[in-house]
């Protein structure tokens, strides 16, 4: 059989790609420790309030727009570059408190955003969303918040350091408008159980099964849930088991007496 002939539009592609490949960051030369303690006293920058960033510096093209979905803990960027051609309108951000990590992140976005108008709408910001997460954004800005393999701190006397907790939750409901969904996931079962038990008990958040979430067309969003991450391929790569579990942020309404 003879040769396809290479189009223009084909070798355009093919160049695009290749270029794209030679500029993208090495994870080799951003070396950092798997975990970070969040009760460390970090050398952090953050706003004062929501209302004094400027999200222009983050998203160019879609001036001072805030973002609409926050992934907590974003590692690598797995989820944040998968979503951002998927969801072009909708501004992504993700929270990652190790250097390293966040600069390959910011690395890796700046080398996509060189070849590609489909990474317009996502960044990275380094932060500790444990401790400031009300200073980033807006109460009910967020339309889906992302936990996606978080450290499990195993040890009992670590689990206050889980990302998930009752305190936390509550933060996580105001910045998250009605309607909205959590999303995690994790392959530690035990840290499952405590990640949905606390949710469970939350009076705002209300469980949603997986498929009226993809009835409602989210399933693409699920589906890098389950499998963009770096954590998640390791999942699949060992043959283990991973646990979803979504809620929705619900409104109750207040009773005058």
């Amino acid at each position: 059989m003879p040769k396809r002939k290479r189009t223009a539009s084909t070798a355009a592609a093919a160049a695009t790609m290749s270029n794209a490949t030679s500029v993208l960051p090495q994870k080799k030369h951003y070396r950092q420790r798997a975990h970070a303690n969040p009760f460390s006293d970090h050398s952090l920058v953050y706003p004062s309030s929501p209302d004094s960033i400027d999200w222009s510096i983050h998203y160019p093209a879609f001036g001072n727009q805030r973002p609409s979905f926050a992934d907590i803990g974003c590692g690598f960027g797995g989820l944040l570059i998968t979503l951002a051609p998927q969801f072009p309108d909708t501004l992504i951000v993700g929270l990652e408190i190790r250097v390293q990590v966040t600069q390959y992140v910011q690395d890796r976005i700046t080398a996509l955003r060189a070849t590609s108008d489909n990474y317009q709408n996502v960044s990275v910001i380094r932060a500790n969303a444990m401790k400031f997460l009300p200073n980033f954004f807006q109460k009910a800005s967020l339309t889906a918040l992302f936990f996606l393999f978080p450290d499990p701190h195993f040890k009992i006397r670590k689990h206050k350091a889980r990302i998930i907790s009752p305190t936390l939750l509550a933060e996580y409901a105001y910045v998250l408008a009605p309607g909205g969904i959590v999303y995690t996931i994790t392959d530690v079962e035990d840290l499952a159980q405590w990640m949905r038990a606390h949710l469970d008990a939350h009076p705002l958040f209300q469980f949603v099964e997986e498929q009226e979430l993809r009835n409602e067309g989210k399933g693409p969003i699920l589906d890098a849930v389950y499998s963009s991450t770096e954590e998640g391929k390791k999942v699949e790569r060992n043959a283990g088991q991973k646990w979803l579990a979504c809620f929705r942020r619900i409104e109750v309404k207040r009773i005058n007496t």
